[in-house]
């Protein structure tokens, strides 16, 4: 039953993809003839003008230049010249280092909160008056103190990451089943070895929830974070393109921030299945 299901819905997802590829197509073909005018003039104008060609690029010209990129991922022409694989690299950097940065003090952080309390309505203000706040806004301060531009990106990744991860995990200790805390205080099981052996394969589903929604987060605000800060990352390439004209390449930059974005939360996914057991 499994296995039909996904067959079906992987041969729906091929339909929709082709008949998306396939309009695509058609809204960005040519449709005009092609105008009389001097060779100069046609050469400033463009296809789009001359001949009638949509701005926007088809499926087919976004093809031949992804497999260009492809071909040369970790080019570097200059500050402004660099391959994706290069962009992709610096951008990946950034969110694992700022996500890690976050993992280490969320999950120590939720721990507490879980288990006290008294740490919980004492902090819980001060996580509401923070969490609410946009990554970016934390942007100017970041530099005006840090002085450093991908030093303040990372920050920012960090600000974002941790809030989904902390709710999270504190969450999942608090909602151990009291059941399994009373046996093991009945074995008389020390609260460090307690809170490893029993409450956090318990918390385990709920903390890996809270990290795969912060990795989508962070990966959404270091695009946005790069276009600030410019130098280099994904974000950077996409603004640096626009700023080109060169709409193919935004188009292929948003296209693998996607396939990123999704092998990122599928890695988070499948270690989350792992951890999860019926009761």
């Amino acid at each position: 039953m499994t296995a039909s299901l996904r067959l079906r819905a992987a041969v729906v997802s091929i339909v929709l993809l082709a008949v998306f590829l396939g309009a695509w197509h058609i809204a960005t073909r040519s449709t005009g003839t092609a105008a009389n005018m001097s060779p100069e003039y046609a050469k400033l104008m463009g296809m789009t003008a001359t001949q009638g060609k949509s701005a926007m690029p088809g499926p087919l010209d976004i093809g031949a230049k992804l497999w260009e990129h492809l071909r040369r991922p970790f080019y570097d022409n200059g500050p402004n010249d660099k391959g994706l694989g290069i962009q992709l690299a610096y951008s990946l950097g950034r969110v694992m280092l700022g996500y890690l940065i976050a993992v280490a003090i969320a999950i120590p952080l939720g721990f507490l909160i879980g288990m006290s309390p008294l740490m919980s309505k004492a902090l819980d203000p001060f996580i509401q008056i923070l969490k609410p706040i946009s990554p970016l806004a934390w942007m100017p301060l970041a530099l005006y103190t840090i002085k450093d531009s991908s030093l303040s990106a990372i920050f920012v990744i960090f600000i974002c990451s941790v809030w989904p991860m902390l709710i999270n995990t504190a969450f999942g200790v608090a909602s151990v089943r009291k059941e399994w805390i009373n046996v093991a205080r009945t074995l008389e099981v020390g609260n460090i070895r307690r809170a490893f052996t029993v409450i956090l394969p318990a918390a385990a589903p709920t903390i890996l929830t809270g990290m795969r929604i912060s990795i989508g987060i962070a990966w959404l605000v270091i695009v946005a974070a790069e276009m600030l800060v410019g130098g280099t990352g994904i974000g950077y390439f996409v603004w640096n393109e626009w700023n080109n004209l060169s709409i193919t390449n935004v188009i292929i930059a948003i296209l693998l921030i996607g396939v990123v974005g999704m092998v990122l939360d599928q890695m988070l996914a499948r270690v989350s299945r792992l951890v999860t057991f019926p009761e």
